[in-house]
């Protein structure tokens, strides 16, 4: 079994791929699957976080919040660059009023779930990252509405349901994390050892169902309004590669660590489209295409994210090893070195 595991993380980013090429496949071929396939999205991907969050050491998350040169940077990142660079390439679409809607709901939020996992695949910190997800959770949930009545005005945000989101922050952050350090606290028993080598290597399978089930619940949405939403590929494209430049700019700058500084690139790039997308969908009739152009930044999105756990080690590599990280989570293996 931890050979077939070893072969899968070499090979994590092809198997990414036809992961995502299946997914596509079987919703453009079945598409009554995407209503299953949408009820199985937040149970799935709750179980890829408490297999993520069980690679983290928790005894190192403390020592993370007290990095305030790191918690700085990421806020600053997506809570004050996000912004501006979304203003910016939302222009785009500003002439339609339910693709801007989709583009700013998603765009202003940052992931708090799977970017943890693509974030340790890369090499990145992964400890330090769990460590802002219920800072960065709690900070959108305030600041979302403020950034919207400054975009879209005081009337829209009355409309808007924020129940999905403190949901999403229990079933995703809170019961997985709770769960992760409950087995390891039991790691030194027998089951429990065997329980978290399991799930460890259970990861890169499970990060491939989570991508199929992700892109066979959506893609035929997208397929149905492919006309009208390919306008918003380029913002979402453009977005990433923006975020990219200024995540490595502000590691610099901070003068973060390798680790973390690939931590932060993620952070500022990945958004979080899953959890947003009941906000969407609770918006009026008149704002029916928001909810596609959401789900379409996540099949955008993790095409980008396939690209970047090789792209980032390379524009980000480690000369002397990872000695300022506080992790060592899953995903600082192989590619640590870039």
């Amino acid at each position: 079994m931890r050979r077939g595991a070893e072969w899968a993380e070499r090979r994590q980013v092809p198997l990414y791929l036809a992961a995502l090429a299946v997914g596509a496949a079987v919703g453009l071929a079945a598409p009554a699957v995407s209503g299953p396939a949408e009820s199985a999205i937040q149970p799935v991907l709750g179980l890829l976080l408490y297999v993520t969050f069980l690679g983290v050491p928790f005894a190192k998350i403390v020592p993370a919040l007290r990095d305030w040169r790191f918690l700085t940077t990421v806020l600053a990142t997506n809570f004050l660059a996000v912004p501006a660079v979304v203003l910016a390439v939302s222009r785009i679409v500003a002439h339609d009023d339910a693709l801007l809607a989709g583009v700013l709901f998603v765009l202003l939020t940052p992931c708090v779930d799977y970017v943890i996992v693509f974030t340790g695949i890369a090499g990145g910190s992964t400890g330090r990252l769990l460590a802002t997800a219920p800072l960065l959770m709690l900070a959108q949930m305030v600041l979302l509405p403020v950034y919207l009545r400054l975009f879209l005005g005081s009337g829209f945000v009355d409309s808007v349901d924020v129940a999905p989101f403190v949901e999403a922050f229990l079933l995703l952050i809170v019961v997985p994390l709770a769960a992760a350090g409950l087995t390891q606290a039991a790691g030194r028993t027998r089951p429990g050892a065997a329980l978290q080598r399991a799930a460890t290597g259970a990861m890169v399978p499970l990060m491939m169902f989570t991508l199929a089930v992700v892109v066979a619940s959506q893609i035929d949405g997208v397929r149905a309004r492919l006309g009208a939403l390919l306008l918003v590929v380029p913002v979402y494209v453009l977005f990433a590669g923006v975020m990219v430049a200024v995540g490595v700019f502000a590691s610099r700058v901070a003068r973060l660590d390798v680790p973390a500084g690939r931590a932060v690139v993620f952070s500022g790039v990945t958004r979080n489209s899953l959890v947003v997308l009941p906000l969407v969908l609770a918006l009026p009739p008149a704002f029916d295409l928001a909810p596609l152009a959401v789900v379409t930044q996540t099949l955008v999105e993790l095409v980008v994210m396939v690209i970047l756990v090789r792209l980032v080690p390379r524009l980000m590599p480690c000369r002397s090893g990872p000695a300022g990280d506080v992790d060592g989570g899953p995903g600082s293996g192989p590619d640590e070195g870039g």
